[in-house]
């Protein structure tokens, strides 16, 4: 139960994160957006744990494990970031997060063969469900027409935004590749922890990469770029840093106590309120049609699918026996 509480408030806190720093990369980049909601989550994370009382308790971890949680840190908070910031810049949230939620896919397929957790025939269908979205949700891109128009002055001009496709597509599957990958190290990490390690690990994890932006602020090029923010988007990329911070906190702390099966699948529940705040924050920046919310549709089902237990699924929907013995198999 407080592992599925936890990774509620942390879908809810990814999609605020998304829509903020949708926000701000109209007139802003990826860069800066990073170089703000990374030290961001430094900051959070040690509030909390100081809050909680365990930043003693980093001596409590071992090498190893602080190792993968760094590890953690570089491939989830710059890789993914960075791709799943450039792939909103290019093409939108609506359009480009169903395709990143194809890091279920990669979640799943590695929590078995890694970690050695079970997976059902539901459950496969369940990714394949979520896979089949993300196609769906594509199409919309093929029809612009489905994107919101302006109203000024009682007459409609042509939307704002016209996604780049391709770019955004092919960041956010780095995206994806990143995301999909990190829940297994940190996983692998804090396995039989309790959750406010979980809060140390995702501090761990935090200053890994910011120790790495810290770095990359010694060139020329990259200074100037963040130097170069305005006060307008850097006000959207702190709202998105804090509240990607919460949603790192609420994830970290339900992988210490629920399995990544349970925990992963849930947070990609973040989609459904995405697009509530998408329509309410970003609606003229964003491509919208009905095809995208078919796409999400189908990709939540597939997520409900993997993340509820299969045999709750099937005594629930009373599937007659054959059929749930079938679909209950284990993989």
């Amino acid at each position: 139960m407080l592992g599925t509480l936890l990774s509620l408030l942390s879908a809810i806190a990814f999609a605020f994160n998304s829509v903020t720093a949708r926000r701000g990369m109209l007139t802003g980049n990826p860069t800066q957006a990073m170089a703000i909601s990374v030290p961001l989550g430094v900051l959070c994370f040690a509030l909390v744990g100081l809050a909680m009382g365990n930043l003693g308790r980093i001596a409590d971890l071992a090498p190893a494990t602080i190792a993968w949680l760094c590890a953690h840190g570089i491939i989830h908070f710059i890789v993914g970031r960075y791709g799943n910031y450039r792939a909103s810049q290019l093409a939108g949230n609506n359009l480009t997060a169903p395709v990143m939620q194809l890091n279920l896919v990669v979640t799943l397929v590695l929590a078995v063969v890694v970690l050695g957790e079970s997976c059902t025939v539901l459950q496969a269908i369940g990714g394949a469900l979520i896979l089949a979205g993300s196609i769906i949700t594509q199409r919309q891109a093929a029809r612009p027409k489905g994107g919101a128009a302006v109203a000024t002055s009682g007459a409609t001009r042509a939307p704002t935004f016209t996604p780049r496709v391709l770019g955004g597509y092919l960041f956010a599957l780095l995206a994806a590749g990143a995301y999909g990958v990190s829940p297994i190290i940190a996983r692998h990490a804090l396995a039989g922890t309790t959750s406010g390690l979980g809060i140390i690990g995702g501090l761990i994890a935090y200053c890994s990469a910011t120790t790495l932006i810290a770095l990359a602020l010694l060139a020329p090029t990259f200074r100037r770029n963040v130097q170069a923010m305005r006060a307008h988007d850097a006000k959207w990329f702190a709202w998105s840093g804090l509240s990607v911070a919460a949603a790192q906190g609420f994830f970290f702390a339900a992988i210490a106590v629920a399995p990544i099966m349970l925990v992963s699948p849930l947070v990609q529940m973040s989609m459904v309120f995405l697009l509530l705040m998408s329509r309410w924050m970003n609606r003229e920046h964003e491509v919208m049609g009905p095809l995208v919310m078919l796409g999400v549709g189908i990709s939540i089902v597939g997520a409900l699918a993997v993340s509820i237990d299969t045999g709750v699924i099937l005594g629930a929907l009373r599937v007659p026996e054959g059929l749930a013995q079938v679909l209950g198999i284990v993989l």
